[in-house]
Formats: structure tokens, sequence, C-alpha cells
């Protein structure tokens, strides 16, 4: 019997890359990888599914050669292993180019893009097709509580992308979504972000345009009406048909809903087809936000076979998603929360969203400004109006951060704090914090583990002596 084609994946350990060895895996192939941080979690999972893994980017990794390499986007030209790669001559792809290749040439791609919501969203889509019996394949950028995994293979003919414009490879410099050919595709809003590839917005609206240009005319682009950005995207020219969602009534969206009474926290919300009622929702998310990315998922979900009310049954049903407002401890009647935000739009709507189950419940927001557009202070005069609904905020200020959090402080009016150092912000939130507060806790990575010094110094405080 032929032996399987050896793919060796460079920068595996990213939940993308990592979900592409884990569905090359499932697609047959032998799969092994390197990256310069090999460390549970990830590791774990992917030698569980029988993938060896290489601590660094030595270029000794290539021998004995596989068949293909698989080139991440943290790989950088200087790398040894990436200048023995091009001196080999080994056939080479971008993460997204291989799925492209190898996955999805033959599948029905739901792509989910946009600058906020895509996990959320693309989470919700397959969640939907899943409960209709369908077994979506789908590769998205955080875990699903329903289905514990980040990307699986499936057997459909469906598959649901989370469809990132982040740039592909150190070869490649297009957005990573004009690989994915998609049938279906969601534009949830855009505005300005990854400042360290794109200089302004009008760059970024130009790869949308990419994406929408390679939509068929028998596809469909579900897309946020209430949003100019995306409206002037579409202006440069859409050859698709277009389905509109908003919160609410807009003359160019077909889909809409409202909260039902005694719902502020959008926990309940009516679906609305052309101003029609087609039934409610019930579930454990909160937020307007994601009333609107549940919109975006009803619909693309149609597309895709699923009737309305099925897909609504399926959205009572989900269980949320890692990282997303998740409570990650409770000590004494504080309760920690943990959540990916880290634009100033998506901090707002989390603090909404929060705000509106909480009711006065004092919210103490804490940010770890770690993306590389928040690291560059481009989002310095938009921070402070970001996190204004809370009552306590707390940044992380490191030494390295390249840029003075001075101006968002004073802008928060005594209700801003700064720490160069995560035992020292742990210790001033145990000390802080009171029993019935909120506290949020921002960050697109790990955070120095602040989460777990936090309840350790909060569980402390609680015992006696």
């Amino acid at each position: 019997m032929k032996a399987p084609l050896h793919v060796h994946i460079l920068g595996i350990c990213g939940t993308f890359m990592g979900g592409i060895a884990a569905i090359a895996r499932a697609a047959g192939f032998k799969v092994t990888g390197s990256d310069r941080n090999v460390y549970p979690p990830m590791s774990t999972q992917l030698e569980s599914l029988g993938i060896a893994l290489t601590e660094g980017f030595d270029a000794a990794q290539l021998a004995p050669a596989p068949d293909v390499v698989v080139v991440g986007n943290v790989m950088t030209r200087g790398q040894p292993v990436v200048e023995a790669l091009l001196e080999s001559r080994l056939p080479y792809f971008s993460g997204p180019e291989w799925l492209a290749r190898e996955v999805l040439k033959d599948r029905w791609v739901l792509a989910v893009a946009g600058t906020h919501g895509k996990t959320t969203t693309a989470s919700l889509l397959a969640w939907i097709l899943e409960h209709a019996g369908l077994d979506p394949g789908f590769l998205i950028g955080g875990v699903p509580a329903n289905f514990g995994l980040s990307a699986r293979l499936g057997s459909s003919p469906f598959f649901v992308i989370e469809a990132d414009e982040y740039d592909t490879a150190f070869f490649d410099k297009r957005a990573k979504f004009v690989h994915y050919r998609p049938r279906t595709v969601v534009l949830n809003n855009l505005e300005y972000d990854h400042a360290d590839i794109y200089p302004d917005i009008g760059a970024i609206q130009r790869q949308f345009h990419h994406l929408v240009r390679i939509v068929p005319g028998s596809g469909r682009i579900i897309w946020n009406a209430a949003d100019a950005r995306l409206r002037e995207t579409l202006a440069l020219g859409c050859w698709t048909p277009l389905e509109g969602f908003a919160r609410a009534t807009h003359s160019d969206a077909l889909w809409s809903a409202q909260p039902l009474p005694g719902a502020a926290d959008y926990s309940r919300f009516e679906v609305l087809e052309a101003g029609r009622a087609l039934g409610a929702v019930e579930w454990s998310l909160i937020g307007a936000h994601n009333m609107e990315n549940a919109l975006a998922a009803i619909a693309a979900a149609r597309h895709a076979g699923v009737a309305v009310p099925a897909a609504l049954a399926a959205l009572t049903q989900f269980r949320g998603i890692a990282r997303r407002l998740q409570l990650h401890g409770e000590v004494n009647g504080i309760r920690v929360y943990d959540d990916f935000a880290h634009h100033p739009t998506a901090i707002a709507t989390t603090i909404d969203g929060l705000r509106r189950r909480a009711g006065a419940a004092r919210i103490l927001a804490v940010l770890e400004p770690r993306s590389h557009t928040m690291r560059m202070g481009i989002h310095e005069h938009t921070l402070a109006p970001a996190l204004a609904g809370a009552d306590e905020v707390w940044l992380y200020c490191p030494a390295d951060l390249g840029w003075d959090t001075g101006t968002v402080l004073a802008a928060l009016a005594g209700r801003g704090h700064g720490c160069a150092d995560i035992d020292t912000l742990a210790g001033e939130l145990a000390r802080t914090a009171q029993p019935g507060d909120q506290v949020l806790i921002m960050s697109n990575g790990g955070f120095g583990g602040l989460h777990n010094k936090l309840l350790a110094a909060l569980q402390e405080r609680a015992t006696p002596a």
C-alpha cells in the first residue's frame, strides 16, 4: 500500500495552522510540524492526533524531506528552516493555499469575514449546520463549546471557515480569505485594524473587494447593512445577490431582530425577515453584537438549505465559545471573565453586553494592549471612550509597549490605572474587587496567566488566616 503523503507544517501551534494540521491528519496525510513555542494545550492536542512536533526552526527538520511544506505566516526570511526550504526546491504553500487545494476545492465554502465577530458567527453557523444533521467541516479561530475543537474535516459538502483579512505568508501578501473561493460569504463589519500591514482603511477595503470579486453569481453575500464601510466596498463592484442584516429595521436589511420584553441584555430576541416575525431565540449569549452575529448565521445557513425554524432551534442550544465573555472563575461573589476583545469597538460592545446583564454591579475592566495595532498606539484616542462603560479600568503597560498610555488613563478621569507588572496587577485587582464585582479581563493572548493569578489572590484573601 502506498505510504500517505508527508506534510510538514512550519508554525504549527497557532490556532489556524493547528487546525490545518488536524484537518490534514483526518484527510489521511502524514503530518509533522514545528514551532518556536511548542507547549500545551495545542502541543498535546496535536500529539494526540499522532503528529510529531519539533521545537524551533532549525534546518535539520527538513531531513528526511517531506513531500510538501506548509508555511505559516509567522515564518520570515532569515529563519534557518525557511532558507533551507527555499534552497531545497521542495514544494511549499501557505496554509490557506494548501487548504484550498487539498480540502476546499470540492466543498461548498461558507466564509465569515469582518473586523469583529468572525469567530462567534462562524461557530454559530457551523453549529446550525451540525444541528441540522449536515456534518460540516470547519476551521474557526476559537473553540465552540458545542464541538470542543476548533477544526474538523467533516463529511458533507459544507465547510465553514473564519475568513481572516490578515496577510497569508512571507511570500504572499494577499489577505488569507482570497484563497477560499467561497459560495456563501458573511461580511460582518469593516473597520481599520492590522496597522502593521495595512496603511489605511482603503487598503483593507480593497482586500474585501477582492473577496467579493470571487463569489459566484449563484452564491450569496450576507452583509451588515448598517456598516458604511461595507457599503462603500460593495459599491466598488458586486456580482452576487446580497442579503442585508441589521439589529434594527433598515432599508437595505432583509433580516432584522429586536429584543423581547425584559431582555435588555439581548439574551432573548425575535428574528424578522422583511419585517415579518419568524420566531424567537432564547440563549446563553448576551449583547446586541451577538444578536447581529446570529442574524448573519441564520441567513448564511438558509442559503445552504437550513430552514429558519431549524436555525432558531439550534441557537437555543448554542453553548458559547472559549474566551468570548467566558466566566473563568468566581471567588467570594467576584466573577472573573475572559474575553478576546482587542479593538475599541469590540471592547465597547463587550462591556455594554456585560453591563446589560450585570446591571448596577461594578465592572472592573482590565486590558492588555497586545495586538500589533494596539502596540503601535493606533487606538490611543478611541480607547478611553471604548472603556468608559466600566467603573474602573486597568491597562497593562509593559516597558516595551511603544506608546504612553497616560492620555488614555487621564481621559478616564480617575477611573483609569496603569500597571507594568502582571503579579502587581493581580494584587491590585484582588485588593480592589468586592463581592458582586464583575472583573472583565480582555486580551488576544494569555495575559501572563493573570486570570488564574487573580483568582488565587482572591482565594487567599477570602480564606481566614
